[in-house]
């Protein structure tokens, strides 16, 4: 574990557990590198190296007032592949982290890039345009900030319930983990989080997904109440020759958490393949 400083100065904390093949690893919003902790154990206990770092604004991380924008985030994945010399990378992305994965590979491409992993992610693009009209109005996300600038502690424990689908028949999710998820959230910055949300709703990936030329592997919830399915891993599959899909019946959009055991031996298969 340790510390980097990217070229605008923001300090990025990572997590470096194990060796074997390097495996990268990209956080949803708005947590940080501790919400892979499941993946995190379990592959480096089968052979893997595994990095994840706490986004520019998010976790252990600086709160940096700049580059708080998809470009951004790609260019601090960049400097952490770059900084621990990885080649050979498999990428893996959830949500936010999806598209911070899609960007990386539109910007630099796939020479250190052996595979990728997206899960849940906001790939292709979340919001409704006129040649995007399956996407979620923009009122939808303005209605997150305006939540943010009110009381954003009560916004996070209000979204825990939908991101685990608690408030589906038969949900069984611990107090621990929506403790966790409200703790983890509250340790990003509200200018970076509220910035946060731009990025990963208006952000355009189809050209980025366009780039893919590495065997990819998409994985969602089909109860994903987040990120709606049918305009995220679906249009994404459609985009991405050859992709693999693996969606959950019933599943929400934190699947990292409610179905580790399930996502990790599924990850283990594609890493292995």
């Amino acid at each position: 574990m340790g510390y980097l400083t990217t070229q605008d100065g923001t300090q990025l904390y990572y997590k470096d557990w194990g060796s074997g093949p390097a495996v990268v690893f990209s956080h949803g919003w708005p947590l940080n590198a501790d919400a892979w902790d499941g993946q995190l154990l379990f592959l480096a206990q089968q052979g893997f190296r595994v990095i994840a770092h706490d986004r520019r604004g998010h976790g252990r991380s600086s709160q940096s007032p700049e580059g708080n924008d998809m470009n951004g985030y790609a260019d601090d994945l960049a400097a952490v592949i770059e900084a621990l010399g990885l080649t050979d990378t498999t990428l893996i992305g959830h949500s936010t982290g999806g598209g911070e994965v899609a960007r990386y590979i539109g910007r630099y491409g796939t020479g250190r890039v052996a595979k990728v992993v997206l899960i849940s992610a906001v790939p292709p693009i979340m919001v409704q345009t006129p040649d995007n009209p399956d996407g979620l109005p923009l009122a939808v996300f303005d209605e997150m900030r305006a939540g943010l600038a009110d009381d954003r502690a009560q916004f996070y424990q209000d979204l825990a319930i939908k991101f685990y689908g608690v408030n589906r028949p038969g949900a069984e999710v611990s107090d621990g983990i929506l403790h966790q998820f409200w703790s983890w959230s509250m340790q990003a910055g509200l200018w970076n989080a509220y910035q946060s949300v731009a990025a990963f709703s208006e952000t355009d990936f189809r050209d980025d997904l366009a780039a893919f030329d590495v065997p990819t592997l998409v994985m969602q919830g089909d109860d994903d109440q987040i990120v709606p399915i049918k305009n995220a891993s679906m249009k994404t599959a459609q985009l991405v020759s050859g992709a693999q899909e693996v969606y959950y019946p019933g599943a929400p959009h934190g699947i990292t958490a409610t179905h580790q055991d399930q996502v990790n031996q599924d990850l283990l298969t594609f890493l292995k393949s």
